[in-house]
């Protein structure tokens, strides 16, 4: 069943009412800012994620709701401040969306609204020998170029290739975002061919380091060069490492429970023993697999 638009608004000013009053009267929410806040956001953000990874709805149904405590508490802190309040942020947001969108919403005049019916039809082509209008997507990857340089044109934004790329992402994500600015200027790989030769000639250069320098710098070239294959196949790296840790995870959990039994223990097995186990427990993962 879908919720109507009364129905949302009244329980999205609940929460509001909620997070105001906590604010007031609970000795733990009193004492929060933005800095000390932002860890727990973050937090639930991984959670969020981890749930919308495992398809699981009732735990995502869940985590959005802890997400979204988030964004009102953080907006009644600018409000405190004079500095915005949550009506502003959403604002700010639908215009953006808007703005980044003119193959949706067509292209405004500064300050206008786009006029109903002015984006061009889905899917729709240029004429033959003719490139398309300013602000068309025909694809995916139209959309991102179109919104990271409709993004640097914006006022009071940072200007260069790699502006306002944060630094504190995870890794992974880091490294997929450099890649894909410096792909938007052109600088890009063709296809993912190109990207995964480069990985292999970026493990054998590891091969041929020799200083504890080289290794790390060669070994940071060949995850860099993984994270670009990641981004050319569509796929996020951090949750397809997450996922490969998962696997392993449960690989040996399932090797040491064969071992155990056998009434063996995992732990003074040697290697090769543990080895053989692991091997047995991702035959019966891919026998479960097929079921």
């Amino acid at each position: 069943m879908t919720a109507g638009g009364s129905e949302i608004q009244e329980a999205v000013a609940r929460l509001d009412a909620i997070t105001r009053r906590l604010r007031v009267e609970c000795p733990w929410d009193r004492e929060q800012d933005e800095r000390t806040i932002v860890p727990h956001t973050v937090e639930e953000a991984y959670e969020l994620a981890d749930a919308a990874y495992r398809r699981d709805d009732a735990k995502l149904l869940d985590e959005l709701g802890d997400v979204l405590f988030q964004v009102h508490f953080l907006a009644l802190l600018l409000e405190e401040r004079g500095a915005g309040d949550l009506a502003r942020v959403a604002d700010a947001c639908a215009e953006k969306l808007v703005r980044r969108h003119p193959h949706v919403f067509g292209s405004p005049a500064p300050g206008t609204a786009p006029a109903p019916g002015t984006a061009p039809a889905p899917g729709t082509a240029p004429a033959p020998g003719t490139s398309p209008p300013p602000g068309t997507a025909l694809t995916a990857s139209d959309v991102l170029r179109n919104w990271d340089r409709i993004k640097e044109g914006e006022e009071g934004r940072e200007r260069g290739i790699f502006a306002e790329v944060p630094e504190n992402l995870p890794s992974p994500l880091y490294a997929r975002k450099v890649q894909r600015r410096a792909a938007t200027s052109g600088f890009d790989f063709h296809d993912v061919d190109v990207s995964l030769h480069a990985v292999r000639d970026e493990l054998e250069e590891l091969e041929r380091a020799s200083t504890a320098d080289e290794r790390f710098h060669e070994l940071g070239d060949v995850l860099f060069a993984v994270v670009n294959v990641a981004r050319k196949l569509h796929a996020d790296p951090e949750l397809a490492l997450r996922a490969a840790s998962d696997r392993f995870r449960n690989r040996v959990q399932r090797g040491s429970g064969l071992a155990t039994l056998e009434g063996r223990d995992w732990n003074d097995l040697p290697a090769e023993e543990q080895l053989a186990y692991y091997a047995r427990a991702r035959l019966i993962e891919g026998d479960d697999e097929a079921r």
